[in-house]
């Protein structure tokens, strides 16, 4: 018996809706969708690393609650500790990298414990590519009910991984939705009041400003409809604001400001 979500004769061409995708806000949808079809992909996150020892988190799709909080610590500290480091730079010019199979041997303690013991992840595959001196770092991952990837899986996720990873550089490359996306992430990380709501709130908040629907933004991070309505309530109370015209107010408020990004 197959695994379960994963096509029995699966083709390359089976990637079609990701890459028809690209440049649309709904891009992180159609990609998990894809990759659960393909593979049975519980949750996808892409990093963005470069030399300097910068590390952005571009997209967290999928089901894990706390992929935000996930993606805020491993760009905050956690990706100078990351046992696929060295082989992600090493890999530098190169085509695609597929990196190692997951073993929890590989990390430390800390880290072991936050990204996989805490958030219930039991396998993970990654692809990288780079594109000029960005290193586009896309993770795959299960949680313990789903199981760790089947053989068939991972055999799959490599067959598909180039097609995959040039289609999110290319998104985030390119698109003028991720740079929005991007520009969005700096401000909530940096800038008073945005920079006051919690991890899951903004990207609650993120998700509204690039147009997404309470329901697209429920699948996005893999959480209850219920819960992105909290989210954004709790946001909205913290701000001192009611709707989302008022939302955009104090992000344009903001980016008209002297300390506006570029």
């Amino acid at each position: 018996m197959r695994p379960r979500g994963t096509p029995a004769n699966p083709t390359v061409g089976d990637v079609t809706p990701a890459v028809l995708a690209i440049g649309r806000p709904d891009f992180p949808d159609i990609l998990i969708d894809t990759l659960r079809r393909q593979a049975g992909v519980g949750h996808c996150m892409v990093f963005a690393l470069s030399r300097a020892g910068a590390a952005h988190c571009l997209l967290d799709a999928g089901n894990i609650p706390i992929g935000g909080d996930l993606g805020a610590a491993y760009t905050g500290q956690f990706h100078q500790s990351d046992p696929n480091r060295d082989a992600l730079f090493e890999g530098e010019g190169r085509a695609t990298l597929v990196l190692p199979a997951f073993a929890p041997r590989m990390y430390g303690a800390r880290y072991r414990k936050m990204f996989f013991v805490d958030s219930g992840i039991v396998d993970k595959c990654a692809t990288a590519i780079w594109v000029d001196d960005t290193c586009f770092y896309v993770n795959f991952y299960r949680i313990a009910v789903q199981g760790r990837f089947s053989d068939a899986q991972r055999s799959r996720l490599e067959a598909i991984a180039p097609a995959i990873s040039a289609s999110v550089a290319r998104h985030f490359q390119h698109s003028s939705a991720a740079t929005t996306e991007q520009s969005l992430a700096a401000l909530f990380a940096t800038r008073a009041p945005l920079a006051s709501l919690t991890p899951r709130e903004q990207d609650v908040c993120r998700r509204i400003l690039s147009g997404f629907s309470s329901d697209a933004i429920s699948q996005a991070l893999g959480i209850s409809l219920h819960s992105t309505l909290t989210y954004r309530k709790r946001a909205y109370e913290r701000l001192g604001i009611s709707s989302q015209s008022e939302l955009f107010a104090i992000v344009l408020r903001l980016l008209a400001g002297p300390r506006g990004l570029n």
